[in-house]
């Protein structure tokens, strides 16, 4: 019985003398971090998707609220995030044997800076970029939507590893 208790007591040390704070995410926070923030994500790129923009800037606060133990602020919190899309476009991706578009592409990038107020070595400007290929028979203007959501949801991922995973 007192290994037992040995053996709880050294896991319990472990689990709570770690150097930050882990979310189920994987997510290494600092600890004194509490807050966050995201600027409104603008659109610069040429083609402009009206909702990009929106979709995009949403999806960032809703991953950071929901896999990190941080609370969004509306000022600048102590880790803050701001950026511009800077390119959206489709392209084909695969050509068939007579010459037809098989499969396009669309994709997005974006400038995303993070500031960590808390630990300035952890900041970094970077470009981030990411797309899902579609049937070249459909109408892109009816798939777009989903297109975005899916092209956004692997940015934010991107994004969610290099500032709490470092990736």
């Amino acid at each position: 019985m007192r290994n037992y208790l040995f053996i709880l007591v050294g896991i319990s040390l472990s689990i709570f003398s770690s150097c930050g704070v882990y979310s189920h995410s994987g997510a290494s926070i600092p600890p004194d971090a509490k807050t966050f923030s995201v600027n409104y994500i603008v659109n610069n790129a040429s083609i402009v998707a009206p909702t990009l923009s929106q979709v995009f800037t949403e999806k960032i606060k809703t991953k950071f609220i929901n896999e990190t133990g941080l609370k969004l602020t509306t000022g600048e919190g102590d880790l803050h995030f701001y950026g511009k899309i800077v390119d959206y476009k489709t392209a084909p991706s695969a050509i068939q044997g007579n010459q037809t578009t098989a499969v396009n592409r669309l994709t997005v990038s974006v400038e995303i800076t993070f500031e960590n107020r808390l630990d300035p070595t952890k900041n970094f400007n970077q470009t981030f970029t990411n797309f899902t290929d579609f049937d070249a028979q459909q109408n892109f203007a009816t798939v777009e939507q989903g297109l975005i959501v899916k092209v956004t949801d692997g940015l934010v991922q991107d994004i969610f590893n290099k500032a709490f995973i470092n990736w």
